[in-house]
């Protein structure tokens, strides 16, 4: 049974408390960091928070320390913060929420259930981050394709779009080039991502060989 290193909720903190819990929830926030880092992409700024995360969550707890309007205060702190926040994706919004629990468990004094917990979701992030699990089965691109103002982009590669693809959505049109030409933008799911190049082709003979971009659907549809 885990047990907190602090003798009560409520009472005065020892310096040797302090200082354990401290150098704890800093190793416990590098290990997060590091975890985030080999992910994928991250930014030096992300990866710092990371390692601070628990540390502050600590200090916010141990102030607190039982103390009703000091409780009040700190919520009201973090609303305020939240609102003053950019979107993150969902990687990014797990990663805080992690280092968040793990300064939570160390700022009450649970040191050894921050360390297993830590241990326990980091590989679940890792595990999870290298499978194929919850990837969509289909091959869904963005695609943005130009076309000359006298065309009727209504219908103009409906027969292509059937061919290739087992969904077609048009998203926007925007004129482009003073007016000149329409830039179309879809949102496409392949029948068969081998046959990528060849659809681009029979659109590229129908658009007269303009400006043609096919890649992956934006990243913001991954914020929460």
């Amino acid at each position: 049974m885990f047990t907190s290193i602090f003798s009560s909720v409520t009472g005065t903190l020892t310096i040797q408390d302090m200082l354990l819990c401290t150098i704890v929830s800093i190793i416990l926030g590098f290990v997060i960091s590091i975890i985030y880092m080999y992910q994928g992409t991250y930014t030096k700024n992300f990866a710092v928070t990371l390692v601070l995360m628990p540390v502050l969550v600590q200090l916010v707890i141990m102030l607190v320390n039982g103390n009703l309007g000091t409780s009040v205060a700190v919520l009201g702190t973090f609303g305020l913060v939240r609102f003053r926040s950019a979107p993150g994706s969902a990687r990014e919004i797990a990663g805080i929420f992690f280092a968040m629990a793990i300064g939570l468990a160390t700022g009450t004094g649970y040191l050894t259930f921050a360390a297993i917990m830590t241990v326990i979701i980091g590989l679940l992030f890792l595990v999870l981050g290298k499978t194929s699990f919850g990837e969509s089965k289909y091959s869904e691109k963005d695609l943005r394709v130009t076309i000359a103002e006298n065309l009727d982009y209504t219908e103009i590669f409906e027969d292509i779009f059937e061919k290739y693809t087992s969904r077609c959505m048009l998203q926007r049109v925007k004129t482009t080039n003073l007016g000149s030409m329409y830039e179309l933008e879809y949102h496409i799911t392949l029948r068969d991502v081998k046959l990528e190049k060849e659809m681009i082709d029979a659109i590229r003979c129908r658009n007269g060989n303009l400006t043609i971009i096919c890649g992956r659907r934006a990243t913001s549809q991954e914020e929460l």
